[in-house]
């Protein structure tokens, strides 16, 4: 039972109780569509106001660990599942051949040419003394160089080659950047499905908060805010700019998909926006090639710079030299460019011909939304159903989804159009439909 410190300021209190289920939650001893305790009974049982114990369940509810269902009460939700891949399903699911799979991340093989990428790959590999060595803990000299430009002319990054440092993926740059941070004590995030990044800053002693501007790092994915492509306008770029500049606090740019904009002009950068400061840009080049291409980079302002040459010779290179020779040249020769402009046309036509295949499918009887970026809409549709019961009859049929959030009637997904071939995605929402109208 939750033993609440009377020490502890009664404007607080709320949070100890949201920590509390928040843990009983992530450790499965609060199962996925398990019953909350009334509110009432949970003031009585925790001698505390039923004001208080409400607040802990909004922000409970509004970080996605339960949800609220009318005339009934508060219900688990199977975050947990969805963050560390605990529930009994999983073995069950892994055994299924996945016809067509919705909730992947992954790319069209139609997007990349492998062999082009392979003749570029075997000219790294004939470089044999540069072969010899290991690589440059900050990355190759070059690359940062090619980098430097390329940020510049496509996200108005403006930085030197010595304030970038490449990476194997985010989560390895992330591991190189809190020891830098680490007199900051509060980190948010958007949403608590960036449980890949969340989880470094809790192994470097980071309280993670979502949705809070008063963290001392702020993590935003602007060209990301939602599964669905929606963007941070500039107008609320700017405020973020400002705020953070007033307090103190640092902003993480996650520029993740930034290259799919369809509906409208891209957006600024945050880093170029605020000239630099108080701003980290990261960006990836998985979507734009392929997921096992592991080189990102983040570019550091001038304070966290100096701080991180300091320590550069204690760190060893996770990006593979090859591959970052490769890109090098890659980029070099305009295929980069090439590239983007090709799956930009590619995604926006998947998207509309997977917007079109769900309306054929479902009529009038669905909502859908799209934003002006990704490669993904989210769907709305009468569904009795809870999420785990979607997703396990989904599997049994080959259908991979993910849900997005549940009603007591309606069910939302996200449905993604990345790798699903185009001629599949009318199969793939008839195959929803069947499995949708089954819990009818």
């Amino acid at each position: 039972m939750l033993n609440i410190s009377a020490e502890h300021k009664k404007e607080h209190l709320y949070l100890e109780v949201y920590h509390y289920y928040r843990k009983m939650i992530m450790e499965n001893r609060l199962l996925p569509g398990s019953k909350m305790p009334s509110l009432r009974k949970c003031a009585q049982d925790l001698k505390l106001s039923r004001t208080t114990i409400e607040n802990a369940y909004l922000q409970l509810a509004a970080d996605g660990y339960i949800i609220a269902r009318p005339q009934s009460g508060y219900y688990v939700t199977d975050i947990a599942r969805k963050q560390h891949h605990l529930t009994l399903e999983k073995p069950f699911i892994d055994t299924i051949p996945c016809i067509y799979d919705f909730a992947s991340s992954g790319v069209d093989r139609e997007s990349f040419r492998f062999d082009l990428w392979q003749r570029y790959i075997k000219s790294a590999l004939r470089q044999d003394e540069r072969m010899l060595s290991y690589g440059e803990p900050q990355g190759e000299k070059d690359f940062r160089e090619v980098l430097s430009d390329y940020v510049r002319e496509r996200r108005n990054v403006i930085c030197s080659p010595d304030d970038i440092v490449v990476g194997a993926g985010l989560q390895s740059l992330l591991q190189i950047l809190c020891p830098l941070i680490h007199d900051r004590k509060t980190v948010s995030f958007p949403t608590p499905s960036f449980i890949q990044c969340s989880t470094v800053f809790e192994d470097y002693g980071f309280d993670v908060h979502y949705r809070n501007k008063n963290c001392d790092v702020i993590y935003v994915s602007p060209a990301h805010m939602t599964k669905w492509g929606e963007i941070m306008p500039v107008k609320r770029r700017l405020e973020l700019i400002r705020h953070a500049e007033t307090d103190g606090h640092l902003i993480i740019e996650d520029d993740f998909e930034n290259e799919f904009v369809y509906l409208q002009k891209p957006t600024p950068s945050l880093f170029g926006l605020a000239g630099g400061e108080n701003v980290i840009y990261i960006g990836s080049f998985s979507r734009l090639l392929l997921p096992s291409i592991r080189v990102s980079f983040m570019v550091l302002p001038p304070s966290l710079r100096e701080l991180y040459i300091k320590k550069a010779a204690c760190y060893n290179q996770t990006a593979s030299k090859a591959e970052q020779i490769a890109l090098c040249q890659f980029i070099r020769d305009g295929h980069m460019l090439s590239q983007t402009r090709k799956l930009r046309r590619l995604y926006a036509q998947k998207l509309k011909a997977l917007t079109s295949a769900v309306k054929e499918t479902f009529g009038k009887n669905c909502q859908i939304i799209t934003g002006a970026a990704g490669t993904s809409l989210a769907l709305t549709i009468p569904c009795p159903a809870t999420g785990d019961q979607l997703i396990k009859a989904a599997c049994t049929q080959g259908l991979r989804l993910e849900v997005l959030k549940e009603t007591e009637e309606t069910i939302s997904l996200v449905l993604s159009c990345s790798s699903i071939p185009l001629k599949d995605f009318l199969p793939a929402c008839q195959l929803l439909k069947t499995v949708t109208d089954s819990f009818v």
